[in-house]
């Protein structure tokens, strides 16, 4: 099978995922709660899932899986992961997300939470050895059925987007929503029109669209600034697949970083430490106020971070990712009200206060995200990449200094290193380049950092080339 961890939950094909592997890794999951004392029989356990196709029959196997396994399951339906999550929380319950967030439809996987939020690296691991022995044994993949609780989930996430404005907060903003496939889409129109925006709905499709908010690609990019020209837009936003990542585009239809979305995130709230992976900005520990954690990328990484920070007793800890979810380890007031920790990947939050200090500011965003001075970074990704050849990639990037400095010889000259996630070389002209496997998908992923938007493009252009010439044996 295809299946495996990566850095969020469960990925693989969907043809695989599609039958008994889905009942073995629910099942697995459900015995690994209850023998750990996480659950007890009869306990509820949440469902949801995006809009591919093979997400319902999916779904439903897992909720036969899981019932035989002695859990009451309950369907949230088709839900932003974040509004899964808070309903767990909510309800003390495990849960289980259907999604390939934004990897291509022919994919899948299962997001995994744990009555107290999102699992770590340790529960993977045990999940994992769980599934071995249900493997093991014959499983039966039955579907089953679930009682509808989709309306209470979304009741619950509406509710605490709708107290994070004032009222009126967003009035003379003109906001575009993407809503392409995103489980967020409606949910955005509501949670804006709210606030005061004047709402465009855009591009709606009832055919699942792959959007990957940390490499916006360029027909997304192409689509963005014809609708910001067309409708006057102020900005745009959109979300990932399952609603985790956010997408913000000012008002040219160029898309924002999602570190920086991160950081106005964590500003917005008051945060006095983020954690953040290594592939975020460099720039970010420049910024007054805020102490900056560094971690592997990945969700589970970034949420081990956060509780290490609170455990050395740190206050008003966040987190976030380069593709801009951002999550809270600590309660927060904002608006007179207390935000509840959410930690996990939430893309409403970012989105929220983006808007909210371009409306509070009077600027454009453009010139809001241009006023923070980071260093300009962008990121790609060479798709289909096979598992083995990123694997001799790396091991060739690190074997040594010398072999470094010649596979690098026609970008520059090695600096600093930094083996955290990947291989991130810091040139001695000051430029950052990172290679780095995806850790989801078959895919082998470059992020580049220069001075200027046209060195950052040429730098990434001339990372990608490198990779296809290694792939090629020509490197």
């Amino acid at each position: 099978m295809s299946l495996k961890f990566g850095t969020s939950g469960l990925r693989g094909l969907s043809t695989d995922l599609n039958g008994p592997a889905a009942a073995i890794y629910a099942t697995a999951f459900a015995h690994y709660l209850l023998s750990s004392g996480q659950a007890k029989p009869g306990d509820p356990i949440l469902l949801g899932r995006d809009f591919r196709d093979s997400s319902p029959a999916i779904s439903a196997i897992c909720a036969g899986a899981l019932t035989r396994a002695g859990l009451t399951v309950l369907d949230c339906g088709t839900v932003p992961t974040p509004a899964l999550a808070l309903y767990g929380l909510e309800k003390h319950a495990a849960g289980l997300m259907i999604t390939g967030s934004h990897i291509p439809a022919d994919r899948n996987g299962i997001k995994f939470y744990r009555p107290d939020g999102e699992i770590a690296k340790v529960d993977e691991e045990a999940i994992s050895r769980a599934a071995a022995k249900v493997q093991a044994s014959s499983v039966d993949a039955t579907p089953g059925s679930a009682a509808d609780h989709a309306e209470q989930a979304q009741a619950l996430f509406l509710a605490r987007n709708l107290a994070i404005l004032p009222a009126g907060a967003l009035a003379g903003l003109r906001v575009g929503v993407y809503q392409h496939s995103t489980v967020a889409r409606d949910l955005f129109v509501d949670v804006l029109n709210h606030f005061g925006a004047d709402v465009v709905p855009l591009g709606r499709s009832e055919t699942f669209i792959p959007v990957d908010t940390e490499a916006v690609s360029s027909t997304t990019i192409d689509l963005l600034q014809r609708w910001a020209a067309e409708h006057q837009l102020d900005a745009i936003v959109s979300a990932d697949g399952d609603g985790d990542r956010p997408l913000v585009s000012d008002e040219t239809g160029l898309p924002l970083r999602g570190d920086l979305l991160g950081l106005i995130a964590a500003q917005f709230t008051g945060a006095h430490v983020a954690v953040t992976p290594v592939t975020s900005n460099s720039g970010l520990e420049r910024q007054p106020g805020l102490s900056i954690l560094r971690t592997c990328v990945g969700s589970p990484f970034v949420i081990e971070g956060m509780l290490e920070a609170v455990r050395a007793g740190k206050t008003g800890v966040v987190g976030f990712e380069a593709n801009g979810g951002t999550l809270t380890a600590t309660d927060f007031t904002l608006n007179g009200a207390a935000l509840k920790a959410l930690p996990t990947r939430d893309s409403f939050l970012p989105v929220l206060a983006v808007l909210f200090a371009a409306a509070r500011s009077g600027k454009p965003l453009s010139a809001l995200a241009a006023g923070y001075a980071l260093p300009v970074a962008l990121s790609d990704r060479i798709e289909n990449f096979p598992l083995e050849t990123s694997a001799a990639l790396m091991a060739e990037l690190r074997s040594g200094k010398d072999n470094l400095a010649r596979f690098l010889k026609p970008i520059g000259t090695p600096g600093d290193i930094s083996d955290i996630d990947g291989l991130q070389v810091t040139l001695t002209d000051g430029g950052v380049i990172h290679f780095r496997p995806s850790g989801n998908a078959p895919e082998m992923r470059c992020y580049v950092e220069a001075e200027t938007a046209d060195q950052a493009q040429a730098l990434l252009e001339q990372g990608l080339a490198r990779i296809r010439a290694f792939a090629q044996g020509q490197a």
